[in-house]
């Protein structure tokens, strides 16, 4: 036990950041995803202390999460209505935690580091874009929505051109109030003493916005606007407060939509989880690893809590997540207090919670966006070369204009054609051998992995090949060589005796000169 709380110091004003960022994410995301207000809250509450709990994760964070609020949207307009949903996301729960029992998990592993940075970088910019309306007091749309094309029927970069004409004095400065805080306490005041350390600076910019909303609330031109102001359901009393929370309905359990929808919410849900998690593992200063089965496991029991009792699809989400590791987060306790500072604020203080300025939380989440994103990685990206930059480009150029999940599925496919074009040019090397005078003998060494991807690379080389050549062909490497490959050097034995190719195999075994049969030669070999 003692060890669980090795980190308390640090992981204590960690959970507050997590809090301030998470609040206002839980309530735009269930905004854009046409649920109620607070079954945000409860998805933030489950994530935060059930799966906090049950996960393998020092520093991830989980909650409901923008990239799902289109597919809950759409779902609940499916199902009729919103507790056949919960049924969807209570099935959902289910099939994630089989996935985890059949090892999914690892998934995650087989996404390029280029593009999981990019992910990181994209979600930093979009961070960026979609708080400085927040931060200027134009709220038109919804806290969460991070897809291009908003629920608003605005773009992201149109949003920014009409917050031009809305900018609200009181809001813009107490933002301005807000991110001035955090910068001076992170560059200075942190390297002070520890009271800076452990007392964090948007905890002070929160307080500092909530009195500044209290101070001039009567005054006309500096008073912040109620639509500018976190917005929690207030109950008048513990029946009002109950009467919150939803139940599904089970009897639509055999409803084949359900489970459709179910399967998309699962998948989709594990996807970005796994991400996350490769993500936060490649934050995380300590580099602790995090056992995707068991968050595969601890996810879907916390969306079948979250479904029992009317909450959003949950999964870990990197805003949160990173939020708290720049915080010195470093054990799960900070995301379970963050979920119990949820439960208790909306149960004790909604009143004041609702006197918080969105903008002062759009400071905090701006400084979040800078770090994922800082503009010395693009540099660092693109000094790695094309193979590197391109998927990472790809990445955070889909993110920003379309969406997460498209972005990555557009940078995934282009490490994927990356990778092809690299395994073409890594499938065999082709030298002159002997005397520099000799120009018809070559040598063709094959890797140790030769696939159908090098077909077209081996293939190339060999037509090319001029007559009356001496090739030794060497496949002492090799351990792996593909039917595809075979077939191809079977129909080079008649092209060789055409143009007078010589050809001496070098394997393990021996030196064999012009072989007339590879297929034999390698279905012995024990090694391929």
């Amino acid at each position: 036990m003692n060890k669980v709380f090795t980190h308390f110091k640090t992981d204590i004003p960690a959970s507050i950041v997590v809090f301030f960022v998470a609040l206002p994410l839980c309530l735009g995301i269930a905004l854009a995803s046409g649920a109620p207000l607070f079954s945000g809250l409860i998805a933030g509450i489950v994530g935060g202390i059930v799966v906090g709990s049950l996960s393998g994760s020092k520093i991830g964070v989980s909650g409901p999460a923008a990239g799902l609020a289109a597919i809950v949207l759409s779902a609940i307009v499916t199902l009729g209505n919103y507790e056949n949903f919960l049924m969807a996301v209570v099935i959902g729960g289910f099939i994630q935690i089989l996935l985890g029992l059949l090892k999914a998990g690892i998934i995650g592993y087989y996404f390029p580091s280029s593009v999981i940075k990019g992910m990181l970088t994209g979600i930093g910019v979009i961070i960026i874009l979609k708080q400085i309306p927040y931060f200027f007091g134009y709220t038109a749309n919804p806290q969460g929505d991070f897809a291009f094309v908003q629920t608003d029927g605005e773009n992201t970069f149109s949003e920014l051109l009409n917050m031009l004409n809305y900018i609200q004095p009181g809001p813009a400065l107490v933002g301005f109030l807000g991110l001035a805080i955090l910068i001076f306490w992170d560059r200075i005041l942190s390297e002070k003493g520890k009271i800076f350390q452990i007392l964090q600076g948007p905890l002070v910019a929160v307080v500092v916005g909530v009195i500044f909303h209290a101070v001039t609330k009567s005054n006309v031109f500096w008073a912040i606007p109620s639509a500018h102001l976190v917005n929690v359901p207030v109950p008048g009393n513990l029946t009002s407060f109950l009467g919150q929370f939803s139940f599904p309905n089970f009897s639509v359990i055999t409803n084949p939509d359900v489970w459709i929808i179910a399967f998309t919410i699962a998948l989709v849900a594990s996807l970005e989880t796994l991400l996350c998690v490769e993500a936060t593992d490649k934050l995380d200063p300590y580099k602790n690893v995090t056992p995707t089965n068991r968050e595969l496991f601890a996810q879907g029991t916390g969306n079948i809590v979250s479904g029992l009792i009317g909450g959003l699809p949950i999964t870990q989400v990197i805003v949160r997540s990173s939020a708290n590791i720049q915080s010195g987060g470093r054990s799960k306790i900070s995301a379970i207090i963050h979920g119990f500072l949820l439960l208790i604020s909306i149960i004790v203080i909604p009143k004041l919670l609702n006197m918080i300025p969105l903008s002062v939380l759009a400071a905090i989440l701006l400084v979040v966006g800078y770090k994922l994103a800082k503009p010395e990685l693009f540099k660092k990206m693109y000094d790695l070369g094309w193979k590197q930059s391109i998927p990472f480009t790809v990445t955070v150029f889909g993110i920003v204009f379309i969406d997460l999940l498209y972005g990555i599925g557009l940078g995934l496919s282009v490490g994927i054609v990356v990778i092809l074009i690299k395994s073409y040019q890594n499938s065999h090397f082709l030298h002159k051998e002997g005397e520099e005078t000799d120009d018809n003998k070559l040598k063709m060494t094959l890797a140790e992995e030769v696939t159908f991807f090098n077909k077209g690379a081996i293939l190339k080389e060999l037509d090319g090949l001029p007559a009356n050549t001496h090739l030794i062909l060497d496949v002492r490497k090799t351990r792996y060589l593909d039917n595809d490959i075979i077939e191809i050097l079977e129909d080079f034995v008649i092209k060789a005796k055409e143009r007078n190719i010589n050809i001496k195999l070098i394997s393990e075994r021996g030196e064999i000169d012009n072989p007339t049969s590879y297929i034999e030669f390698f279905k012995l070999r024990p090694t391929v």
